[in-house]
């Protein structure tokens, strides 16, 4: 087999009336037994074929077919066309239109060799010499194979340079077969990539005699010709971003410190008004400030508490508590709790993580325009907290992340981060995309792409769990069931988490069985503290197989733990709306007692 890499090859076949019927089939198995030495493929050597005579006709293009068997059973239903020699007028047509990227051919910057394979039997009845040179002039490397009657300076005058490796003359049909085979070996030629030791530091392209090293995009070549280095965007200082500028892959994009949102220029930054959320609870007057907010009162009154309103009973929005999951007020006093199948350190405020449990977990997060730059980073938020509550490492679990909209973009992959900090400082620079909503597309890079052994996914031999949390908030414009279904298939465990206008139908059908315990749906991005139950589905097989087994209490605790805590954040995030709710609960019971009293003095 030819196996030197890909080429894009058109076989430009003459069948005028000079070549008889028994002729033209020496002719077809020509093209089939060099097919057979060909790797065809959409991503090896593709193949076209046209005839002409005094006419041309597409038989298929470079984008028609992909198997052997496809291009044989149309090269044996060519029925020649039997007029006149219109040489001339295949070479442009080969130019023209079947070496267009619009007819499968790849586009220039991929340097895949274009080839065209002109077999004629006689001399052309048009002139070749402004024809073949424009076509050698654009790229395509021209071999001309004369068969019995052939002109040699026609033959000539088509071909590439050097014309002894280029010009073929076949004195009869019956000989053209045995040809073939030593045509093989001109066009295959030798794979110096394989040959010698190239020492390129991304990929090596063979030349007919040679080699050259390339860099991946987002990098350039360095002076010694084989090793690469990314392209800083950022250096040249012409970005005109406000806050900073992250180059990537020879492009750059604008992020804004934590507490600010990108504006639409997609180069300055706003502050996020966490006032217009409406959760804020101040009896007064709300302050934003870039990490949060604070209540403020009105001239001449002091803040008793943080809110004012709530009672003074409730001391854990009185002090600085430190609790690092959740503070619980008692009876004048408070105590920290921690979420289910965790326990309260000897400091009273720290809570214990089960560090043995490894998971594999990719987050897909919505993006789209309908979620809003506000509510954006309630989901960026989402997303760290889940992170505080896991044991981040290279050996320990791992975690990458995806968004979403019209197009889906891998924020970083399982292997980027090593540590909780580096994922959260991450998580805070993602740029929100806006735009639509292609659920599918994101379900199927996330299988194809993020659970991937080369972007950090463990082998399934390892036995350790892969999950996929998918956060969206509305229904998605393409269809999600057959890589909702894949991912299940491929064994991933799929957690579905709907907002707003998410549709219940498409979060079942991404969820893992049992459904009910796999999806959650909340009317908005503040009121999520319902979906606590729906998490706490135990997703630690009994027994494992393969190299490493997960058997022990602490391993099985921590992927009961990830559905806890996920929902658990959730409620963490939004526990400010539950206090404005008891609060404005015990404001109108004193409001009604007031009222009595005031009514039974009267």
């Amino acid at each position: 087999k030819c196996r030197t890499g890909p080429l894009d090859i058109v076989f430009v076949i003459d069948s005028s009336r000079s070549v008889r019927p028994f002729e033209f089939e020496t002719m077809r198995q020509f093209m089939m037994d060099i097919i057979g030495s060909l790797d065809v493929g959409p991503n090896a050597t593709r193949v076209g074929v046209i005839q002409y005579s005094s006419q041309v006709q597409n038989i298929f293009s470079l984008k028609t077919f992909f198997t052997r068997a496809d291009m044989e059973k149309a090269i044996n239903g060519i029925i020649p066309l039997a007029q006149g020699t219109m040489t001339g007028l295949a070479i442009q047509y080969a130019m023209n239109v079947a070496f267009t990227t619009q007819e499968g051919a790849r586009p220039p910057h991929k340097k895949i060799p274009r080839i065209a394979i002109i077999v004629t039997d006689g001399r052309p009845q048009d002139r070749v010499t402004e024809g073949a040179p424009q076509a050698r002039n654009a790229g395509i490397e021209i071999y001309a194979v004369g068969i019995q009657r052939a002109d040699m300076n026609s033959l000539r005058a088509m071909a590439s340079p050097p014309l002894e490796e280029h010009v073929f003359l076949v004195e009869s049909f019956e000989l053209i077969q045995q040809f073939g085979k030593q045509f093989q070996d001109k066009l295959c030629g030798v794979d110096m990539c394989v040959e010698q030791e190239h020492g390129c530091q991304h990929s090596c392209v063979s030349t007919p005699s040679s080699f050259y090293c390339e860099c991946n995009p987002g990098y350039r070549l360095n002076v010694d010709g084989k090793t690469c280095s990314p392209i800083d965007a950022c250096a040249d200082g012409r970005h005109g971003c406000q806050h900073q500028c992250v180059s990537a892959r020879g492009s750059y994009s604008c992020h804004c410190h934590a507490g600010y949102y990108l504006n639409q220029d997609k180069r300055t930054c706003s502050m996020i008004d966490y006032c217009s959320f409406g959760n804020h609870s101040c009896q007064h007057e709300c302050v934003s400030i870039p990490n949060g907010h604070y209540c403020r009162c009105r001239s001449g009154l002091d803040n008793l508490v943080p809110l004012a309103c709530v009672p003074a009973t409730d001391l854990c929005n009185g002090v600085d508590h430190g609790c690092e999951f959740k503070c619980v007020s008692t009876e004048g006093s408070y105590r920290c709790v921690c979420p289910e199948g965790q326990q309260l350190q000897a400091d009273g405020k720290a809570c214990s993580k089960c560090g043995a449990g490894h998971v594999d977990l990719v987050m897909v997060i919505d993006g789209s325009k309908s979620v809003r730059p506000q509510n954006f980073e309630l989901v960026k938020q989402f997303v760290n907290r889940i992170v505080d509550l896991l044991e981040v490492s290279p050996h320990g679990t791992r975690v990458g992340l995806v968004q979403y909209s019209s197009r889906v973009r891998t924020e970083f992959p399982l292997n980027k981060y090593h540590s909780a900090d580096e994922i959260k400082a991450a998580v805070m620079d993602v740029e929100y995309m806006e735009k639509g909503t292609m659920t599918g597309l994101a379900l199927k890079h996330m299988v194809e792409h993020s659970f991937s052994e080369l972007e950090g996914a463990r082998p399934p031999s390892h036995n350790i769990p892969r999950i996929g949390l998918v956060f969206t908030d509305g229904r998605s414009q393409d269809d999600i069931s057959e890589w909702a279904r894949r991912a299940k298939e491929s064994g991933i465990v799929m957690f579905a988490v709907g907002v707003g206008k998410a549709v219940e139908e498409e979060l079942r059908a991404i969820a893992s069985e049992p459904v009910e315990q796999h999806f959650s749906y909340s009317a908005d991005f503040t009121t999520m503290t319902h979906l606590v139950e729906n998490f706490k589905l135990n997703i630690c097989p009994e027994e494992s197989k393969g190299e490493t087994e997960i058997r022990s209490p602490c391993e099985c605790e921590a992927l009961v733990q990830f559905q806890t805590n996920t929902v658990a954040i959730l409620q963490s995030l939004t526990e400010k709306n539950i206090l404005w709710a008891c609060s404005l609960a015990q404001m109108t019971a004193r409001l009604e007692d007031l009222e009595k009293q005031i009514a039974d003095k009267k």
